[in-house]
């Protein structure tokens, strides 16, 4: 069988192409994060996995429990996905969508694992040399990880920056071990 993000990407990408030509793209974020979230919860995976259901019944019980959250347009998306046995896909197509989102709009989320807190100067420091070498706006998140001895670990999208000591030991290791 096809792997998740397989199946998710078009329509993903459909959604993306529909939310970017009628300008609604921060709209269909959130909406479809919203209908993503609601689908991972396992009491309503099980309610979307109920043969006793049609596919229109499971459409609209996903619809009813996002609420007023979601739009006509993403409505009518989810009852496509019902339709095609895709609703499971939601949360893949949902993180899909916001790496399409990140790409037209040039930035990145950046997370930043550091063995102590850093200074709001040494993160907007770091945030402009990613932007940088990056070419995009960076959007950093920190934490620390007392493991790690020193330096930071940075990770954005598939790109990992490894400077922590830690790291740095390994690479010796293995150098010294070839």
């Amino acid at each position: 069988m096809a792997e998740l993000s397989t199946l998710a990407r078009p329509y993903a990408k459909a959604a993306f192409a529909y939310a970017r030509e009628h300008s609604a793209l921060p709209q269909w974020s959130e909406q479809l994060l919203t209908a993503a979230a609601v689908t991972a919860d396992v009491a309503m995976a099980a309610v979307l996995t109920n043969p006793s259901l049609t596919n229109e019944q499971r459409a609209q019980t996903l619809v009813d429990v996002c609420g007023d959250v979601l739009g006509v347009e993403v409505k009518n998306f989810i009852s496509i996905l019902a339709a095609n046995k895709r609703l499971a896909l939601l949360p893949e197509i949902s993180s899909q969508f916001e790496l399409f989102k990140a790409n037209q709009e040039k930035s990145v989320e950046v997370e930043v694992v550091s063995a102590f807190d850093l200074s709001d100067a040494m993160t907007t420091k770091l945030a402009e040399a990613l932007g940088k070498k990056l070419e995009r706006e960076v959007k950093v998140s920190t934490s620390t990880d007392e493991n790690l001895l020193g330096g930071v670990l940075i990770r954005a999208g598939d790109l990992v920056i490894d400077g922590s000591v830690r790291g740095r030991l390994n690479k010796l290791a293995e150098a010294l071990n070839s």
